[in-house]
């Protein structure tokens, strides 16, 4: 494993990389933890210093405990990997009575990732979270392809903007909501859950995929045989659905999706992110987000960039690209 980052020393302050997402939500530098690929921080927490980090973005947390899919879950593929986890969870009454006492010691910001199959599922999760002490905001996935109903949602822009009506009207916390990029008008479901209030969106979860196993004939992974696509593999397509849903709202927008390194990350910020998230290169290297993280520093140091005055969200990235349209299928 890499050598975990040293913190910039205490006479050197570095630049101002705070992002502001709204309703309260500040993280203090624009690299997270993606949902699922550091479970709720716990084990993470041991091999590097996660206060350093921007946001804790915890694993699915559903209202009911829940087993998640037989074995096995994972696959590498070519460039990336397949995650079949089924949201694996304690559910949320261990999360709000054990878990939140924890994340109050902590200085990351913490963001419950929330799942369910319908309407009451969410609310039943956030009446509970809400009576709790040390969570920062939500991330309403709706767009996780491994359970049933999961795309329900994230597919269509009516009932995505219905889930977020119930739910905003149900918390006054940060409302962050996970886009599927399963779609065939990403930008049209980012408008709708705009306009229902949410208060910024992540872009994007994982895309479908499947790996054929040639001695058995059959799929790698059980049930239906398909996965959540991660990894670097992804990463132009993740671009390409930021860049859409950047020129479509207003509220900040955090990008996910094939970051390995610094770099990567620049890439999604120049696309439009305000704010990234790193997953599967966790699983590469403990330290990826922070070596990410440190990449931008330098990067802002270099430049003399801190937080663009007059910037929504803030985060040391370019203009947008203008006119991006949806990719043509025809």
């Amino acid at each position: 494993m890499s050598a975990v980052p040293a913190p910039l020393p205490p006479e050197a302050p570095g630049p101002d990389l705070r992002v502001d997402l709204g309703r309260g939500l500040v993280l203090p530098n624009p690299v997270g933890l993606a949902s699922g690929t550091a479970g709720y921080g716990f084990e993470l927490r041991q091999l590097i210093d996660l206060d350093r980090l921007g946001a804790l973005f915890t694993k699915g947390t559903t209202l009911r405990p829940r087993d998640g899919n037989p074995p096995p879950r994972v696959a590498e593929v070519r460039g990336g990997m397949l995650n079949s986890i089924g949201l694996h969870n304690p559910g949320v009454e261990h999360v709000a009575a054990v878990y939140a006492a924890e994340f109050t010691r902590w200085r990351v910001p913490v963001v419950v990732n929330v799942a369910g199959g319908n309407v009451d599922d969410y609310l039943g999760c956030l009446d509970r979270l809400d009576a709790a002490e040390g969570i920062a905001g939500y991330e309403l996935n709706i767009s996780c392809p491994n359970i049933a109903n999961g795309l329900d949602y994230g597919r269509d822009p009516v009932a995505a903007a219905r889930l977020v009506a119930a739910t905003r009207a149900r918390t006054n916390r940060h409302l962050m909501v996970k886009l599927s990029p399963n779609v065939t008008d990403i930008a049209a479901v980012a408008r709708a859950v705009e306009d229902a209030g949410a208060d910024s969106v992540s872009a994007v979860n994982t895309y479908v995929g499947m790996k054929i196993h040639r001695g058995i004939r059959a799929p790698v992974l059980p049930g239906r045989g398909t996965g959540g696509l991660s990894g670097p593999v992804i990463k132009p397509l993740a671009l390409a659905a930021v860049a859409q849903v950047r020129a479509a709202v207003s509220i900040p927008v955090v990008g996910v999706g094939g970051i390995m390194d610094a770099g990567d990350a620049q890439e999604f910020l120049i696309a439009g992110a305000n704010a990234v998230q790193v997953g599967t290169a966790t699983f590469v290297n403990p330290a990826a987000a922070l070596e990410v993280l440190d990449g931008l520093l330098a990067l802002a140091l270099r430049s003399g960039i801190g937080r663009p005055p007059g910037r929504p969200g803030g985060a040391v990235r370019a203009v947008p690209p203008a006119g991006i349209e949806p990719a043509s299928t025809g």
